[in-house]
């Protein structure tokens, strides 16, 4: 009997090991090269004058295994089509306004926050420094808000997850993810220019399904990319899962400034896919001003 229950617990590690997703691969010269090549040869827009980027990093709390690899991939996209220039900095000061008037946008690379408080400014200075950390994220939101663009992948949702303004600004508030799984994405609109990089077809990977709250309920953005829930494998949290929470990209004007959510993705191979790379490129051309589209918002159907 035992050795009957040995072999059933054994089983079951090996199907969740395989059903965890796909696994960890370093970061290396050689998987830097191989996205060059995968890489678009130049940007779909013309940058109307030489753009700069803060690149940010940092994640106190969980750390995805793929923040350098998204980190190279930004620098790739950025230095092979002359679209833009990266500043790479983890330091939170670089949110101060006399650090962002330099940038023209701020990407937020898998920013993860630590529970509860969910602020990376609370993390990054400590609990004391109130007034600094609210000083800091009003002086990004104004930023956004006076023109600058935001792109925000994957984790980076998480950066100021509890703060309203914030949620309002990006879209939404993470809620929580089931286990990584074969995610479909449709395309919302195919013929949207965000969308020409996945000529038509749906896009098909392994990912973290992030699901979302606050701000997000609003649908107050242009949603690029969406997924068919009632495919997802949630386990006990099924019943958590709403039809209508099922984007997991979008734009949106926040002021005069605009904003690139991308969920896509919690593992590097997805950007072994040259169109999520003409993806992701393009979201970033958006967000500099240089890609001009449709950017209203557009509510689901009822």
């Amino acid at each position: 009997m035992k050795k009957h229950l040995a072999i059933v617990i054994a089983l079951c590690m090996l199907a969740g090991a395989l059903y965890a997703g796909v696994p960890a691969i370093k970061l290396t010269d050689a998987w830097k090269s191989k996205i060059e090549k995968l890489a678009p040869s130049k940007a779909t827009a013309k940058p109307a004058k030489d753009r700069k980027v803060l690149l940010f990093s940092l994640s106190p709390g969980y750390k995805h295994w793929v923040i350098p690899h998204t980190a190279a991939v930004v620098e790739i996209l950025g230095e092979k089509t002359g679209a833009y220039k990266v500043t790479v900095s983890n330091d939170v000061q670089m949110f101060k306004p006399e650090s962002l008037k330099q940038f023209d946008a701020v990407i937020l690379n898998n920013t993860c926050s630590r529970g509860p408080k969910r602020n990376i400014f609370v993390d990054a200075l400590g609990k004391g420094k109130t007034d600094e950390v609210a000083a800091l994220e009003k002086s990004l939101i104004d930023f956004v808000k006076r023109g600058g663009g935001l792109t925000a992948i994957h984790g980076a949702i998480v950066f100021l997850n509890n703060s309203a303004e914030f949620s309002e600004l990006l879209g939404g508030s993470f809620d929580f993810h089931p286990a990584q799984q074969e995610v479909t994405l449709n395309l919302v609109e195919p013929d949207h220019p965000l969308l020409k990089a996945f000529g038509g077809k749906k896009f098909v990977h392994v990912d973290e399904p992030y699901l979302f709250k606050n701000a997000y309920t609003k649908k107050n953005f242009r949603p690029l990319l969406q997924m068919d829930t009632s495919l997802l494998k949630c386990g006990k949290a099924q019943k958590r899962v709403a039809a209508d929470i099922r984007y997991t990209a979008w734009i949106k004007k926040y002021g005069e400034g605009r904003v690139f959510y991308c969920s896509p993705s919690h593992n590097a191979q997805s950007f072994e896919k040259p169109e999520l790379l003409q993806f992701l490129l393009d979201g970033i051309q958006y967000t500099l001003g240089d890609l001009k589209c449709d950017d209203t918002p557009k509510k689901p159907a009822k």
